[in-house]
């Protein structure tokens, strides 16, 4: 297993990924599914977005950074996703993904990666709380997901290097 940049080639696959994770609802109030074409403005951002690429050469996870506002004095903070396809999941591939999206957010200048998770979502809030992130509080009700009010805990993290 390797990360590297992702390219608009990877487009496809993001969207696959993606598209389980919409499917099993755990991760995102998204209910549509997403194909090549939705997901190839993401690399017009800049903004960095990282894969993980497995034994066979293919994208088994992904993590990217997001504008978080539209306002030039919260430029540098990224709002971040990431998901890991469904059959390589507990095997670390969303830590790698995250790691790799923590160094490129460093080197494109971000001071704060930041995002929601659902309180149900315990696989995705381990992995931030081991890569430092912290729970700074809840969106209670922040969203409905198929008729439920849904909360959601805010997590981010500092990147130091960055802060001047």
């Amino acid at each position: 297993m390797r990360t590297r940049p992702a390219t608009p080639a990877d487009a496809a696959a993001i969207a696959l990924i993606y598209n389980q994770g919409i499917e099993d609802r755990v991760a995102t109030f998204e209910t549509a599914p997403r194909n090549a074409e939705q997901i190839a403005p993401w690399f017009e951002s800049k903004l960095p977005i990282v894969v993980v690429v497995g034994d066979a050469d293919d994208v088994v996870g992904w993590a990217a950074a997001f504008a978080y506002a539209d306002r030039c004095c919260y430029a540098g903070i990224g709002e971040f996703s990431v998901y890991v396809r469904r059959d390589q999941r507990g095997r670390g591939v969303g830590e790698a993904a995250m790691q790799a999206l923590l160094v490129a957010s460093e080197t494109h200048g971000l001071w704060k990666l930041l995002s929601r998770a659902f309180p149900e979502n315990r696989a995705s809030l381990a992995l931030i709380d081991r890569l430092g992130f912290k729970q700074i509080g809840v969106h209670e009700k922040h969203g409905r997901l198929e008729g439920v009010w849904r909360d959601c805990v805010i997590v981010e993290k500092l990147i130091d290097k960055n802060l001047f």
